[in-house]
């Protein structure tokens, strides 16, 4: 279940656009905490500290307690912008919670027991439909994530929802179908896929070269002209 874990953060006095900047520009990544009633706080984080909680996996489905000038704030990270180009962290934004707020949260899938999964033994391949499943609960029931038993799955056979143990008071979100999970697909299926996305390749590459030599005829009648 959710543990709360530290990260440290600083504090800063303004907000908008250009104290964001200010921030980047400092080595910073703003930040906002807001929810639960109370005025929003805005805070910056190390670049380091957030990478090291989100190459964890479970960054969305971690509570934290933040010592912001003294005062303890409980929140979950619910969202994380990135630059359009270099694909870094740019904002933050953490949502204060309680014992009792309850909400919607991606939980990642953890896939266990593949030496007992006969498929995967006959050389099938796991195919990964969800690697992460939203469920609602209670802050205090998150896990940190959800494992997925692939044990006695044949080839062609899969893992759906109604499969999985769920913690209690954990529910999916999805409640009107018996959705996959994951697969156990046969070796010549995904062999046949990459054998067409190549073709697929040299079919586009093929078109570029013909386009290439209209535009090179193109031009040198221009030139002759």
């Amino acid at each position: 279940m959710a543990e709360a874990n530290t990260m440290a953060v600083t504090a800063r006095d303004r907000a908008g656009k250009g104290a964001a900047r200010a921030e980047r520009r400092a080595g910073r990544i703003p930040a906002v905490i807001y929810g639960g009633k109370a005025d929003p706080v805005m805070i910056s984080v190390e670049p380091k500290d957030l990478m090291r909680e989100m190459n964890a996996g479970q960054l969305f489905s971690t509570v934290y307690n933040l010592d912001v000038a003294g005062k303890n704030e409980r929140v979950l990270p619910r969202d994380v912008q990135y630059h359009p180009v270099t694909d870094r962290a740019q904002h933050v934004d953490f949502l204060r919670v309680t014992a009792d707020t309850k909400l919607a949260v991606e939980v990642p899938c953890n896939f266990i027991n593949e030496d007992d999964c006969p498929g995967l033994r006959r050389g099938g391949v796991l195919n990964v439909v969800r690697h992460a499943i939203e469920f609602i609960c209670r802050v205090d029931d998150i896990p940190n994530q959800i494992d997925i038993d692939l044990s006695g799955l044949e080839i062609g056979e899969g893992v759906h929802i109604s499969m999985v143990t769920l913690p209690d008071g954990v529910e999916p979100t999805i409640t009107d179908r018996d959705f996959t999970i994951a697969t156990i697909a046969a070796p010549t299926v995904v062999a046949e896929e990459t054998a067409a996305e190549g073709e697929e390749g040299e079919e586009g590459e093929e078109g570029e070269e013909g386009a290439e030599t209209e535009t090179e005829e193109s031009t040198e009648e221009e030139s002759e002209d």
